[in-house]
């Protein structure tokens, strides 16, 4: 045998049953999937085919990139000036007679110990974030009991106060401002092609822009100071974490790291919802809330579709991501190595990859935005019966499906 220990074998054997089990029961859910999954190849096509007519929507992107680019070198020197008025009030002025006063002492312990010996002090320089720095000065002074203090705290290199917290806020809602925008003006671009009945020759991302800019500037600025509010929450936690930390208090930090954790969670729910919600105004015309409410329900009418594009829509994005990567790294090493093959081909690939990278972001998040949007206007279309002349070829006959079974499957054939 290869294995020579009877009992790797005897594993091994029957870990073998446990793997073709696994394989069977995934054989199965493909099975019960099966329709589902066509559904979501045929959505990929769709969108496929929109991006291929309409390519200037990969300009959105680059113009969110540009003008993010700018606004945040603005935003950072601003911020730079706020962060450096360090008010005096922030340095203790008096002399500290020991190091360990004046800086703090570090816990012996491990991160799950207790116990008295694993008490740690905060220092009379270092008790808030963010701290400075101590130093020995060479004339030192003497108190009333004759002891030598010559420790002293130098202020901090930076201050956060109240006009930092809302420059920060501002910083948030803009960039939130800047995603939200570009997610709405490809699912209107999007929205406004699948219901078109020319195509081929329908190019729609100036008639988005104008649609857009004109009716549902407030949809965005609203959905957009959500996700900041959240996101500023959870910063301000880690602010809080920091001071904790500071204070030498183990037990908030861990407290205040679980609570980030939950509020990440949340914003990440937050960002699914508002991009259906993106959606749904696109679509229908309606404001924040209504699109937003609505677009929960849709998801919980059709949670196995949405499921299912997930996972293969992931998975696609995936390949494609790859493709270009790997397409790009292979063709730049055949080009460097015709062209200069007596260089070191290293550097000039190490830079088409990170050109690849952002082209391959780029144009795949645009594509997983066209394929939700797609999606939910095939809902659209299967639940309210409208726009069937307009749907694209590799969605009409599961239309034509939907359309042949009786209303009293409507519950099932939601799924």
């Amino acid at each position: 045998y290869e294995i020579t220990g009877q009992n790797m074998r005897d594993a091994l054997w029957y870990s073998s049953f446990v793997v073709w089990a696994l394989g069977g029961l995934w054989f199965l859910v493909i099975l019960c999937f099966v329709s589902r999954i066509r559904l979501a190849i045929a959505l990929n096509k769709v969108a496929a085919v929109y991006v291929a007519t309409n390519p200037s929507t990969l300009l959105i992107p680059v113009v969110q990139a540009l003008i993010a680019i700018v606004w945040c070198v603005a935003w950072f020197y601003s911020a730079s000036f706020l962060l450096s008025q360090v008010p005096y009030s922030a340095t203790p002025t008096g002399a500290y007679a020991t190091y360990a006063e004046a800086y703090g002492t570090e816990s012996p312990c491990g991160a799950f110990e207790t116990g008295d010996h694993c008490a740690a002090k905060p220092g009379a320089c270092t008790d808030t974030w963010p701290a400075g720095y101590v130093w020995r000065d060479p004339s030192c002074e003497l108190d009333a009991g004759n002891t030598t203090k010559c420790w002293r705290c130098s202020p901090p290199r930076y201050a956060l106060d109240w006009r930092f917290a809302v420059s920060f806020f501002v910083f948030l809602w803009n960039n939130a401002f800047n995603v939200a925008l570009g997610q709405l003006l490809i699912a209107m671009a999007v929205g406004l092609w699948f219901f078109s009945t020319a195509k081929a020759t329908t190019f729609v991302v100036g008639k988005a822009v104008k649609m857009v800019f004109r009716y549902h500037l407030g949809t965005v600025a609203f959905g957009s100071f959500i996700v900041a509010v959240v996101q500023f929450i959870r910063y301000l936690m880690k602010y809080f974490e920091k001071q904790a930390q500071a204070q030498k208090n183990r037990v908030v930090v861990m407290v205040l790291r679980v609570l980030q954790c939950f509020i990440w969670c949340f914003e990440k729910c937050i960002k699914f919802i508002n991009k259906n919600a993106y959606i749904q105004t696109a679509l229908m015309g309606t404001g924040f809330c209504t699109s937003a409410r609505t677009a929960f329900q849709l998801i919980l009418r059709n949670a196995l579709r949405f499921g299912t594009m997930a996972v293969l829509g992931n998975a696609i994005r995936a390949v494609g991501f790859f493709c270009i990567m790997s397409g790009t790294g292979v063709v730049g090493y055949l080009m460097m190595r015709e062209m200069h093959p007596d260089i070191s081909p290293f550097m000039p690939i190490l830079c088409f990859l990170i050109v690849a990278y952002v082209i391959s972001k780029l144009f795949m998040n645009v594509f997983g935005l066209a394929v939700d949007t797609c999606l939910q206007c095939f809902l659209a279309v299967e639940e309210m019966g409208v726009g069937g002349d307009c749907v694209p070829p590799c969605l009409a006959r599961f239309v034509a499906a939907r359309s042949r079974k009786p209303s009293g499957d409507e519950s099932q054939g939601s799924g």
